[in-house]
């Protein structure tokens, strides 16, 4: 597919997105049609072309109406949620926007949180979570956040704790869930050090150092693969034990896509793979 046809492509599935975009290519929540534009040519090359994914079991999600996509953190950088939203917009038919709730310490650094929310990836606050799917959209979450994507190569396909927020905004709005796990990450970004000082100075959880030294994801293949959708009963103001009982479902169906994911593709899959685990010690003496 030649760049052009590609651009093509955006063009297209941009003009059959269901956003309200006014006359100024703008909806009500500040997503900029240009932005999007750009931002989705370059994802798709990505997608297409460098980590060259393969997407399964998209028919489960669903084709209008709110549903929140629920994930596995890992390899280090973003790229899993890049790749889920890419999936959603170049292979669901028809395409859906995919708004992402992004890490508090992203807003420290000016043009990224910028750029982020010009294309609707928005701060992880509930009021922001519960707007969006109040009107329908389709929202991601990674629950393991800064400790699932920072993990060591040595403990790649582990889940950490997952936070529990998601599970009470999914029952308050009465929103379906669809488990995916996302395969190739570690292996683009192989992280096996954390330079703590330079994080501090950014103000950030981490910096990785992967195994090959460039912070720059490998070409690796990648792979998503999403399960049938989970529907919990409540309103959002059950008991802890409750809701935790719900997270370690929705955990427990990304520990099995990962195991299988992994051995559909012929990889190594680690003993530990989709296993319950500890919060990383670089995690904890962070936040002490």
């Amino acid at each position: 597919m030649s760049d052009l046809s590609l651009m093509d492509e955006v063009e297209e599935r941009l003009g059959r997105l269901d956003i309200p975009f006014n006359a100024l290519g703008l909806d009500p929540y500040g997503v900029s049609q240009s932005h999007v534009r750009r931002f989705m040519f370059l994802m798709g090359l990505f997608y297409r072309h460098y980590f060259r994914v393969r997407t399964y079991g998209l028919e489960h999600i669903p084709a209008s109406g709110r549903v929140m996509i629920i994930g596995n953190h890992s390899g280090g950088l973003p790229v899993d949620g890049g790749m889920v939203l890419s999936s959603m917009f170049f292979d669901s038919d028809p395409p859906r926007w995919v708004h992402g709730m992004v890490e508090k310490f992203a807003n420290n650094w000016p043009i990224v949180s910028q750029i982020f929310s010009r294309v609707g990836q928005f701060t992880g606050l509930p009021e922001n979570a519960v707007r969006l799917l109040e009107d329908d959209r389709a929202l991601m979450v990674f629950p393991e956040g800064a400790r699932g994507i920072g993990k060591l190569y040595r403990d790649r396909y582990k889940l950490v704790r997952f936070g529990t927020g998601f599970m009470r905004l999914a029952l308050q709005t009465g929103t379906p869930i669809v488990p995916v796990a996302f395969i190739g990450g570690e292996e683009a970004l192989p992280t096996v050090y954390h330079m703590r000082t330079l994080a501090k100075l950014i103000r950030a959880p981490y910096v990785p150092v992967s195994s090959h030294l460039l912070p720059i994801p490998l070409p690796v293949e990648c792979s998503l693969h999403y399960g049938r959708p989970l529907v919990f009963e409540g309103t959002g103001s059950e008991d802890d034990w409750v809701i935790q009982k719900y997270v370690e479902e929705v955990r427990d169906s990304i520990g099995v896509l990962l195991r299988e994911g992994l051995a559909e593709r012929g990889w190594e899959v680690p003993e530990w793979a989709g296993e319950h685990a500890e919060d990383p010690a670089w995690f904890k003496r962070g936040r002490s």
